[in-house]
């Protein structure tokens, strides 16, 4: 309640007769004020149908929803889920950890261990919710289908791990083992050290059970954790908006088109930082979030911080899954003594539409967050069409008899310093590469005689030449075989003028 105004002096909401309040909520990444007044939708009979508090003098509770769904776009809210709600409510940060007893990357105890440590602690808020089932499965088990419960307890006592769970609309319990009709379970023994009468919590349906952890694993599908982050000593955040016309549709191939950002862990000793990384996409309307169709993740590449094209080359440090929800948390326990760098990459399935995103960055170190920005002036940019056909599908160096047939593009570079780009795209069928050759150029510590796109690769091939010096070079592209005939396109990317014709 301490996010509605107007307040009094120790910080506490309070009535205002002229019925405008405002709610301070944590949506799309900042804080946000929405103005409410204090008419509410009510029955026939005078009864409210909205959410409210059993105490008659407490209006904060229809106030909070009102603002919520307000936002949301009214009463006849699609539906969200706890992470979401509690994350616009608090601005903790929303971890989702799908229960997948039979895979090995979900440690059932591990992660009851951890909650109930960091629960009891007051680190995180916790619900949990299920998945599918029927009618009929759900009404024997006591259960709601597609349905969060917030945790209110954790413990494990006398062998058993329990959970204490209460349903939302305060009725409808749990009928399993634990539940209040439970005489096999609740020994006296067990009743004493939690304090629980389960004659007593039979005379009330207050939608409040005790609930094994192997029954939450049958019958729950996701744990929702949202965690404090004042956790965490250091953050900051990038507000972008990613064009749909920026990249391809889809980055298999090519992520160098994605938006890429430079992250430094520093520490002055060896220390262990946890790091975490909340991307959270924008919502702009209702149906936005009804029909979540944008999938998104964050890449993780360590290494020098630089940008990176290929997805797999090398393989990220951290790949995350696409998900179609507003976040995407990537957690990392990093050992940093002095500085560690990394790479981290907005990725999303099939990309078909403009987002807006904010990425956040926590962290127990210090660290230094910033865009990637491109040395190359958009002004110095060309694409240059060319085809391999007949002679000149010469092949790579592999075939020397038919290599130098190849096309040849000669560029000139007239200033002392350059950072280039070149990238070559080609029929996907074939793999491609291109070497770049000096044919004259000043001597310094970004001279070269020759240098090579790398492994020949599926229709695109990149490389970036930083601190280059003025002179001339050709450029010659080429697929792996020879005779592999077909269009492709060379772009040339600089920091500063040049020329570039074709040779051969």
């Amino acid at each position: 309640s301490s996010i509605i105004y107007p307040q009094n002096r120790n910080g506490e909401p309070q009535y205002n007769p002229c019925g405008k309040y405002m709610v301070k909520f944590n949506i799309n990444g900042v804080h946000r004020k929405v103005i409410i007044d204090d008419f509410l939708p009510m029955g026939y009979d005078g009864e409210l149908l909205c959410s409210f508090s059993a105490n008659k003098n407490e209006l904060w509770v229809s106030l909070l929803e009102k603002a919520y769904l307000k936002v949301m776009g009214g009463y006849d809210f699609p539906g969200s889920n706890s992470n979401i709600d509690l994350h616009a409510l608090t601005g903790w940060i929303p971890e989702r950890i799908a229960i997948r007893p039979n895979n090995p990357e979900f440690n059932k105890d591990k992660e009851f261990t951890k909650i109930m440590d960091r629960f009891h602690k007051g680190h995180c808020l916790v619900t949990v919710a299920t998945g599918e089932m029927s009618d009929a499965e759900g009404e024997r088990a006591g259960l709601v289908p597609t349905h969060a419960y917030a945790m209110l307890d954790i413990r494990e006592i006398m062998g058993k791990k329990l959970m204490q769970l209460k349903n939302p609309w305060s009725h409808l319990c749990w009928k399993g083992n634990f539940s209040e009709r439970d005489t096999t379970n609740w020994t006296p023994q067990l009743q004493k050290a939690l304090n629980f009468d389960p004659k007593s919590a039979q005379m009330i349906d207050n939608g409040v059970f005790w609930i094994d952890y192997e029954s939450i694993l049958r019958f729950y599908d996701v744990i929702y954790v949202n965690w404090n982050p004042e956790l965490f000593g250091h953050t900051t955040c990038y507000h972008h908006t990613w064009t749909a016309k920026e990249g391809p549709k889809k980055d298999v191939y090519n992520i160098g088109d994605n938006p890429q950002y430079r992250l430094e862990l520093k520490s002055s000793h060896p220390t262990k930082a946890a790091v975490w990384i909340l991307m959270t996409r924008h919502i702009k309307d209702r149906d936005d979030f009804a029909n979540n169709r944008e999938f998104i993740t964050v890449l993780v590449y360590k290494g020098s911080g630089k940008r990176v094209f290929y997805p797999y080359d090398p393989p990220p440090y951290k790949d995350g899954v696409r998900i179609n929800s507003p976040h995407y948390l990537c957690k990392m326990l990093e050992d940093v003594n002095g500085s560690s760098t990394y790479t981290l990459v907005t990725s999303q399935y099939e990309k078909n539409n403009t987002i807006h995103y904010t990425l956040r960055v926590y962290s127990t170190c210090e660290f230094v967050f910033s865009k990637i920005m491109e040395p190359y002036n958009p002004k110095y940019e060309k694409q240059l069409t060319g085809q391999w056909k007949g002679r000149t599908a010469g092949g790579c160096g592999n075939y020397p008899d038919t290599h130098q047939s190849n096309p040849v593009y000669q560029l000139k570079l007239d200033t002392a310093e350059n950072y280039l780009l070149i990238e070559l795209r080609g029929p996907k069928q074939y793999s491609v590469g291109f070497e770049v050759f000096a044919v004259s150029c000043n001597e310094s510590a970004g001279s070269f005689q020759k240098k090579t796109s790398g492994d020949y690769r599926r229709g695109f091939c990149v490389l970036q030449l930083d601190s280059i010096p003025g002179g001339i070079y050709n450029i010659m592209p080429s697929t792996f075989y020879p005779k592999e005939e077909g269009p492709f396109l060379l772009n040339i990317s600089s920091s500063n003028p040049f020329t570039i014709s074709q040779l051969q």
